[in-house]
């Protein structure tokens, strides 16, 4: 969209862009009221949520309004798995990435140890939990949905 287009509507940004910044964003009463059952649900006793809605409803866009609001909390480790579709290895480097323990494919008893003795170590030095937003989890394969899930229950021992 030109600048001229934008200027004779009073826009300052693109609205159709998916890479809109999150400070265009008008934040309705519906989903002011998502962020606050997140923040404080989902973060002190964890769990799932689910976002649905039809294509290009901006529910890409909500995610990454959500990632950058929970970011600001302290203790919040907020992670965002790009790549939904890969596979089970994938899903652990992704995780390694994200808490900052080096994965190595050749030994992923040893990665997988170390990332679970991180994530423990994280939920127990803080009061809240870690965040794993999955952005187009229906292409996720079903072993890496099962593997998340158990990733999930190390927050609750």
């Amino acid at each position: 969209m030109n600048t001229k287009l934008l200027a004779l509507y009073g826009l300052k940004y693109n609205p159709f862009t998916p890479d809109i910044p999150t400070e265009a964003l008008h934040i309705y009463p519906k989903l002011e009221n998502f962020y606050w059952r997140i923040e404080h649900g989902f973060i002190g006793d964890g769990g799932f949520a689910c976002l649905s809605g039809d294509p290009g409803t901006g529910k890409s866009v909500v995610l990454r309004a959500l990632s950058e609001r929970l970011g600001h909390i302290r203790d919040v480790q907020v992670g965002a798995l790009s790549h939904p579709s890969a596979r089970l290895s994938d899903f652990y480097r992704e995780l390694g990435d994200i808490f900052g323990v080096p994965l190595a494919a050749h030994n992923r008893w040893n990665s997988f140890k170390n990332l679970r003795e991180r994530w423990l170590s994280h939920v127990k030095s803080t009061l809240l939990r870690p965040v794993l937003f999955v952005d187009e989890a229906q292409e996720m394969p079903a072993c890496v949905l099962i593997m998340s899930s158990y990733c999930n229950s190390f927050s609750h021992l």
